[in-house]
């Protein structure tokens, strides 16, 4: 068919799918990642669903049609090599890590304690580079493609203002310039690393705070051009770019999903 011609090209929507691929998704037992999986599922990826809470995710893979729970805590020194391994013994291969699984607190700086600051880091940076390192070595070693969606925040590119969270600022902001060095270093691997930073999205982390409160309400739906918090389905469409071979010529990206936030 004309690509030129304005009708839309053969197989375009086919290349947004990952049917038979494997795909981890950390996280996984609630909020994002929860909807992640599920809509992952839905264009074909098989699963390997990853968090603490044993009951929550194998609850979720036994509703997905192939699905593999696997507790874990990707903090732990042993985690991240464990839930590789668990991956590709299960299914053979991995194909896309959706690093998923973060922490925030809510505590002015002058406050805060050196322990807290350091786990959240742990967790919300250190943790999506170790399994990036992980799998990457799999896939360079195999001479597979792979690719890697952090998920960042909008927090990772501006301060969080009157919110307070330096360690959650902090470890985004270097989960963002990873995502950059890490696609830079393997990029003629077959390797695609890019980061979705999404804005304020409610979730089991952030609803009392941010959505069921006036204040809360009030902050997201001043500060944000479109006047409202996101919608779940509307990190559907930039996930799965992200991760699918829609997004083939995409690395070191951060797509920013924030009804306008970071362009005021």
């Amino acid at each position: 068919m004309d690509s030129t011609s304005g009708q839309t090209p053969d197989g375009v929507l086919q290349r947004f799918r990952l049917d038979g691929r494997v795909v981890v998704v950390t996280g996984a037992s609630s909020g994002l990642g929860e909807r992640f999986a599920r809509v992952l599922s839905d264009v074909g990826a098989r699963l390997v669903l990853a968090a603490r809470r044993t009951e929550r995710i194998q609850a979720l893979a036994d509703e997905l049609p192939d699905a593999l729970a696997v507790s874990v805590d990707v903090a732990a020194d042993d985690g991240p090599q464990h839930l590789i391994d668990t991956a590709i013994d299960h299914f053979g291969r991995i194909d896309v890590l959706v690093n998923n699984a973060g922490i925030s607190r809510v505590v002015p700086a002058v406050d805060d304690d050196l322990d807290g600051f350091r786990h959240e880091l742990a967790v919300d940076l250190v943790a999506p580079y170790e399994l990036a390192r992980r799998a990457a070595r799999w896939w360079i070693a195999e001479d597979h493609p792979g690719v890697v969606v952090n998920v960042g925040s909008i927090l990772g590119q501006v301060s969080g203002g009157r919110l307070r969270v330096p360690g959650y600022a902090a470890a985004k902001g270097g989960l963002h310039n990873l995502t950059r060095e890490l696609a830079v270093q393997w990029a003629r691997k077959g390797i695609r690393v890019n980061a979705l930073a999404p804005a304020w999205f409610e979730t089991e982390m952030n609803s009392d705070d941010m959505f069921h409160t006036d204040a809360g309400r009030s902050y997201v739906e001043s500060g944000t051009p479109m006047g409202r918090g996101g919608l779940a389905h509307e990190l559907d469409g930039a996930l799965l770019l992200l991760a699918s071979d829609a997004g083939s010529y995409l690395t070191g990206h951060i797509l920013a999903v924030d009804g306008g936030w970071t362009a005021v």
